[in-house]
Order: C-alpha cells, then sequence, then structure tokens
C-alpha cells in the first residue's frame, strides 16, 4: 500500500502532533547512529520538544566533548573571518559604516515610536528589519534559557518533594504499622454477636 505526501505544515491535533513527534524522534536518533557506524563519523544531536523536554545524542564521547570540537573548529574560523573583516575595513570607513547603522536604528526607533515611515527609504527599512530578527532571536534565545533553568529548577523542587513524602509516608507506616496485631482487643461483630480475641 502507498502512502500519502505528507504536507509540511504545523499537525494541530496535539495528540497526533506528539505520536508524530515521538516516532520522528526515534527516526532520527535510529538514523544518525546508523550514520555514525557506517561513516565512522562523530555525531551530536540535540532536540528540543515543544514542552522544552530535551532529547540529545552522541554517538562517540560525551555531548561535551562534541561541543568543545564544535566551538574550536568555529571560533578558529569566526577568527580568522573577524580578523579578515578588521583588515578589509578602513577606520574611516568602519566609522562611515557604524554611523549610517546608528542612523537606520535611530530612524527605526522613530517609526516605531513616532510612525515616521515617509521618513525611510526601502533599504533603511530592510536594514530595521534584520536588526530586529537578530534581536528577535536573542530575546527567544535568552526566553528560552531561563524557561529551561525554571524547569530545572521546578524538577529539583519535584524531586525534593517527593523525598520528603516519601520520608513521612514511612514515618507514618512506622507510627500506625499492625505488626502487633495480638496486643489489641479487636472485637468482632457477626450476626449481631459479640466475639472477643
Amino acid at each position: 500500500m502507498a502512502r500519502g505526501k505528507v504536507q509540511m505544515k504545523r499537525i494541530e491535533n496535539p495528540v497526533h502532533r506528539q505520536v508524530t513527534f515521538c516516532k520522528r524522534r526515534a527516526g532520527l536518533l535510529k538514523k544518525a547512529k546508523e550514520l555514525s557506524v557506517l561513516c565512522d563519523a562523530e555525531i551530536g544531536l540535540f532536540i528540543f520538544s515543544a514542552h522544552g523536554k530535551l532529547y540529545e545524542l552522541a554517538t562517540k564521547g560525551t555531548m561535551q566533548g562534541l561541543i568543545e570540537k564544535y566551538l574550536k573548529s568555529t571560533r578558529g574560523a569566526e577568527v580568522a573571518e573577524e580578523a579578515k573583516d578588521k583588515q578589509a575595513l578602513d577606520p574611516k570607513e568602519e566609522i562611515n559604516m557604524l554611523k549610517n547603522e546608528i542612523d537606520v536604528l535611530q530612524k527605526g526607533l522613530s517609526y516605531m515610536y513616532g510612525g515616521a515611515a515617509g521618513t525611510m527609504t526601502l533599504d533603511e527599512l530592510h536594514s530595521l528589519e534584520r536588526y530586529l530578527e537578530i534581536w528577535m532571536y536573542h530575546i527567544r534565545s535568552a526566553k528560552m534559557d531561563i524557561m529551561f533553568q525554571e524547569i530545572q529548577l521546578l524538577k529539583n523542587k519535584e524531586g525534593i518533594l517527593e523525598a520528603a513524602n516519601k520520608y513521612l509516608q514511612d514515618k507514618i507506616d512506622e507510627q500506625y504499622t499492625v505488626t502487633n496485631m495480638t496486643d489489641f482487643q479487636c472485637p468482632i461483630t457477626v450476626q449481631n454477636e459479640i466475639f472477643q480475641f
């Protein structure tokens, strides 16, 4: 039986969305493991669910080791690119570029607060849009970090409360155990008759 083509859009039904997430996550992790084995590749994979739960896979070594390796390799490229950019720009050109950037940002602020759309050119609006996207990315990243920290704190509190609950339950069980049942005289009523044990 042939499968129908899946439309690439958000699944509206939350149950179907969760089932699809679980199945596809498992498939992605399986494919990553297979690629690692077949091609002797080092693979690190992060998946964050819609609820903020982290799923990760490090095929060789630890995830921390892979992250450090990644940072070393990209940091070298970034440093080389920054050095190239600094060498390419003359100080006067850099000053002019920064002045233009400041002008665009100031016009953008006046546009957002005062609605002065007629004073900005199309290029300036595109630049402002790019800056806003960068800011939104940083804001969302900071928000996700804060939410992740709060989730970790709540998980820690949950663990502490569960331990305290178990401790209290054990204390209650110790006090009210029915091990010394022979010391008690319990009247039992059977069809209007009372028997003492």
